[in-house]
């Protein structure tokens, strides 16, 4: 029997995927990574549906009181005479001591909580980013006795010193309550981290031949630092800022809960749980319904940045 062979010439090379091609392969082998994707996705449909169903156009009223129809259990009918009940007449998830709809209570408690989430750790990446990359860039830089870097970093130490959650907590506290304070005071009291990576990024870039070409060739420091060394550090600051989303969910939701964090009518996760504290026994869905919504998102995030951290380091693959 004659044997055959493949000759180089048939052979197709398989085609080189790119650094995002790759990385998104890696994250999809990661099960659990792809379920916190797959949560954190129908979350932000809820929260738009939520947006979009409470407050643009209202079918379901998360401020309607219906005294009658107090602490009724999920899937309760509505109360003969109620005609402004979503979902045929029923409340899918209860109802709490006022009559109001839970249910609508966490459609508009997921968008405040995200949009809060989302908005605070944009302000804190932005922060970060700009502190660490002066301290990692200009760190030779030298204002009288003391150096950029020293004084940036020294700054950031002294901030991470402090309670994060107390010095929130205080501010919080001094100032009217407001959800645009809220955002604003956790955006700038958790940016420390974000710092300290972007400079240790930076300081390892400063070195690199690329970097060290460009500043040969007379580009533009501007040039530099937003075109080749942003870029290139991008990859631990969205797996800090994907881990760092849960962490102000948590911080807005213990606020809320104390009674420092969004007021009403608007209805936060965390306020829906301060409500229904006093009723743990009479109606537990009042309780255990944002608190599970809290646990998985939190959850999920964190599965999400773990993904990231591991998709964005081939170095951890090989371990």
């Amino acid at each position: 029997m004659a044997s055959t062979s493949i000759t180089p010439d048939l052979v197709e090379p398989t085609p080189a995927l790119g650094p995002i091609s790759e990385a998104w392969r890696r994250f999809r082998r990661d099960r659990l990574a792809s379920v916190g994707l797959g949560v954190l996705c129908l979350l932000l449909f809820a929260a738009v549906t939520g947006k979009v169903l409470t407050e643009w156009w209202v079918v379901f009223d998360p401020a309607a009181i219906r005294l009658p129809d107090k602490f009724l259990p999920p899937f309760s009918p509505a109360s003969a005479g109620i005609q402004d009940v979503p979902v045929f007449g029923h409340y899918l998830l209860g109802t709490d001591e006022l009559g109001r709809d839970v249910f609508a209570r966490m459609l508009q408690g997921s968008f405040v909580s995200l949009s809060i989430g989302f908005i605070a750790v944009g302000i804190a990446v932005t922060v970060g980013i700009t502190l660490g990359g002066l301290a990692g860039f200009y760190g030779n830089v030298r204002l009288g006795f003391i150096s950029v870097d020293t004084l940036i970093m020294r700054f950031t130490d002294t901030m991470m010193c402090f309670p994060a959650f107390f010095l929130v907590l205080t501010v919080v506290a001094l100032l009217p309550p407001s959800i645009y304070n809220i955002m604003v005071v956790i955006g700038l009291t958790s940016w420390e981290g974000t710092a300290r990576f972007v400079r240790a990024e930076f300081l390892s870039l400063r070195e690199q031949d690329f970097v060290i070409a460009a500043v040969a060739l007379g580009v533009p420091e501007r040039r530099i630092i937003f075109r080749h060394m942003v870029p290139n550090s991008m990859a631990p600051v969205l797996v800090s800022a994907t881990i760092d989303v849960a962490g102000a969910i948590l911080t807005e939701s213990a606020l809320s809960f104390l009674g420092f964090g969004v007021q009403p009518p608007y209805a936060t996760w965390g306020n829906i749980l301060a409500d229904g504290k006093d009723f743990i026994f009479d109606a537990p869905w009042l309780f255990f319904l944002p608190g599970c919504a809290i646990l998985i998102v939190v959850l999920a995030f964190n599965l999400v940045g773990e993904g990231l951290r591991e998709a964005l380091n081939p170095r951890l693959r090989a371990l």
